[in-house]
């Protein structure tokens, strides 16, 4: 079973920098691997235990995101790839989830694949929506908010769907795609042994040269339909305002707040 595993690099802390356009500064900030991915690469990883195969993690980032890859080598991936290319700065979620997909699509021509398993969302972002983007670009079905694996074999998988108040059991034929809640497993500590065997093995990059696509205007900031207005870091106002009275009596008070504030 060949499974690809999307990971990505988020900041350590909440407390990080925007530049004027926007952008995290993620520079002398300690980066980790978005928690939600670690739950995708326990699953991938658990049903290589099963089935056999390979798991292959992939990341798109700056050359600094091969760190994702070797978190991912320490909890058991076989393979790793970085996409990463100037051109690919910038991009939205449309951009990134199209970028991904060429990635995918090209270590799918060199060693076909099963499944492709992704985190629900990022913990920098909070999306949810690259990896069905990912699925939709690439014409295969998926399935978001995966809380249980259910059955699988080398044909198919059957899985269970968290919709919030009801639960979901869905069935589909490889290939395809899932995105996994934290509610599927509980993810292995990375392995130190691992950490050694694998402080060598090789982490392959795939740039812009290496995609199917090559027009520029699909990728980064060009590729890019939405712009973010304004973006700054929460405050951390800890002031808390009590009210009392009926539901008529705080809901004309929240209004006239809200409307003070200009949020309505």
């Amino acid at each position: 079973m060949e499974i690809l595993v999307c990971v990505k690099q988020v900041p350590e802390t909440k407390d990080v920098e925007v530049d004027e356009n926007g952008n995290l500064i993620r520079d002398g900030v300690d980066s980790i691997m978005n928690p939600h991915d670690m739950y995708a690469l326990e699953t991938a990883l658990r049903l290589k235990a099963e089935h056999g195969g390979t798991v292959s993690a992939i990341t798109m980032g700056p050359p600094q995101s091969k760190e994702v890859i070797r978190e991912a080598y320490m909890m058991g991936a076989d393979k790793g790839y970085i996409l990463s290319d100037i051109k690919f700065a910038g991009a939205d979620v449309l951009a990134t989830s199209y970028t991904l997909s060429q990635g995918l699509e090209v270590i799918g021509l060199k060693n076909g694949y099963d499944l492709i398993i992704c985190g629900m969302e990022s913990t920098d972002g909070d999306t949810a929506q690259v990896g069905p983007a990912i699925a939709e670009t690439l014409k295969i079905p998926h399935v978001a908010y995966v809380s249980s694996i259910k059955e699988s074999n080398g044909e198919k998988i059957i899985v269970e769907k968290d919709m919030g108040e009801t639960i979901e059991i869905v069935e589909f034929s490889y290939p395809g795609l899932i995105t996994v809640t934290k509610e599927v497993n509980q993810p292995r500590l990375p392995s130190y042994r691992l950490k050694l065997d694998t402080r060598d093995r090789k982490i392959e990059t795939l740039t812009f040269a290496d995609l199917l696509d090559d027009d520029e205007n699909n990728f980064g900031l060009k590729g890019s339909p939405t712009q973010v207005e304004k973006v700054f870091p929460p405050d951390d106002n800890i002031e808390k305002v009590m009210w009392t009275g009926n539901g008529e009596e705080l809901s004309e008070k929240l209004f006239n707040e809200l409307k003070e504030l200009k949020v309505i």
